[in-house]
């Protein structure tokens, strides 16, 4: 009877029971019935584009424990979509054409030229500021228009762009701890590939590493793109001398394949113990320890390498996150990138010492850290990375990275102007001129 009463209740009866005896309970009970309707409604979605980490292990960490967990706290459902470096440039633009995409977006370098259809950061820096201390002097020049005063970008970490070179060659070549200068590189590079037939390996090549590489180089020699206050500075006897430098290298030390190069192609070399000398980030010893080659312990990583004027050299990878104006959960992807920095110690161990902080505070004992590290040959290998602020810098040094340098930046001005002088199709003073002319052409429609 009881049975049949209550398959019979009606409509009204559950409407009944379920509000006003609900409430009778109190609401400490807690609800009676769960509709997943209603709860799925309630879900927020966060959509998150990015790279897909040299090291993989940070991918793992970051997906599967911060995004998840973080997802789970704050009753959204978290995507992540990764793609190769290669493809962010144009992914991006992709996005910002069709003003629909991802709710956040992490860029390389720093994305300037897209100020307009981003919203502020500076929310964001306050309120990381607060709980972590004042950001370093390179992520803020990397993602603050000075004109604007405008936060366009969020960089939550750098990557150090050291020097790569091959143990037994060097020291053969009368440099036990490796090349410490420009002028070493070229003396030592050359022996090497006099004696054995192994190349130097800087690129020269339309890519991220080249880019990176050529601007160390002419900044060490004491040119730049633009002076401090934003002024294009690039045809100088300083930039001349940089592109007869590397002129030089290539013909002494290196081959022709450096032309097409992508961004793995100098991992790749050094891997295979073709080359003696790389500028790139740990990915190469990282992926050696993690393979368990044998050339791991063959592999040393240097400072940067210092010129005639200064030791310096561009971050390898600037992390710069972007939050478009078109978004659908801004509120949501400013939270995430505040929460991230509280666990940004987690993804800093995650990678193996990759992402180095924007913020010191949330990795209060980093040379300690990367003093001493059980998977490297030897175990103080990332030793050297320890004093790195002291020779990096941004990406439009010694001014801002500015929607100008953005530009000049994806049209791969610098690695053109040294391409060409090395393989001898323009002189070095007239492919300053050419490359300063168009750094000029792009300032000018920025300003």
């Amino acid at each position: 009877m009881a049975k049949k009463k209550q398959e019979g209740r009606s409509r009204r009866d559950f409407i009944r029971w379920t509000g006003s005896g609900a409430l009778a309970l109190g609401a400490a009970s807690g609800p009676f019935f769960l509709f997943p309707e209603r709860a799925a409604a309630q879900q927020k979605t966060l959509k998150i584009l990015q790279w897909s980490h040299f090291v993989p292990a940070y991918d793992t960490w970051f997906d599967g424990t911060f995004c998840k967990q973080w997802g789970q706290k704050n009753n959204t459902n978290v995507i992540i979509d990764h793609i190769n470096l290669v493809d962010l440039s144009a992914k991006a633009a992709s996005e910002a054409s069709a003003q629909k995409g991802h709710d956040l977006f992490m860029l390389l370098s720093p994305p300037a030229a897209y100020e307009k259809q981003t919203i502020d950061m500076t929310h964001v820096y306050q309120e990381v500021e607060k709980k972590h201390g004042k950001k370093i002097d390179l992520g803020h020049k990397s993602t603050y228009n000075p004109k604007t005063k405008r936060y366009f970008a969020f960089s939550d970490s750098y990557v150090p762009d050291p020097g790569n070179w091959h143990k037994d060659w060097w020291a053969d070549a009368g440099f036990p701890n490796g090349p410490d200068t420009w002028e070493d590189l070229r003396i030592g590079a050359k022996k090497i590939r006099d004696k054995s037939g192994h190349p130097c390996g800087l690129g020269l090549s339309q890519e991220l590493d080249t880019s990176m590489a050529m601007r160390a180089l002419l900044w060490s020699f004491g040119g730049a793109e633009q002076d401090e206050a934003g002024n294009v500075a690039l045809n100088s006897k300083e930039t001349i001398e940089a592109l007869k430098y590397m002129k030089a290298l290539y013909q002494e030390s290196e081959t022709p394949e450096v032309f097409t190069w992508t961004p793995p192609s100098n991992n790749q070399a050094m891997l295979a113990g073709r080359v003696s000398f790389v500028a790139n980030a740990i990915s190469i010893t990282r992926q050696a320890e993690r393979e368990h080659l044998p050339i791991e312990s063959k592999i040393m990583v240097s400072r940067a390498l210092r010129g005639p004027v200064r030791r310096i050299a561009a971050e390898h990878v600037m992390d710069c996150y972007i939050i478009w104006d078109f978004a659908e959960n801004k509120e949501g992807a400013q939270q995430f990138l505040i929460d991230y920095i509280d666990a940004f110690h987690d993804g800093f161990v995650a990678g193996q010492f990759y992402n180095f902080p924007c913020f010191p505070s949330t990795v209060p004992d980093l040379k300690k850290e990367i003093a001493s590290d059980p998977r490297a040959t030897p175990p103080d290998k990332y030793k050297v990375l320890g004093d790195v602020l002291d020779w990096a810098t941004n990406v439009g040094y010694p001014g801002y990275g500015s929607a100008a340098i953005d530009e000049a930046f994806k049209a791969w001005v610098i690695p053109t102007m040294f391409a060409k002088v090395a393989r001898g199709d323009e002189t070095p003073e007239n492919a300053a001129k050419a490359a300063e002319e168009e750094y000029k052409r792009i300032f000018a429609r920025w300003k």
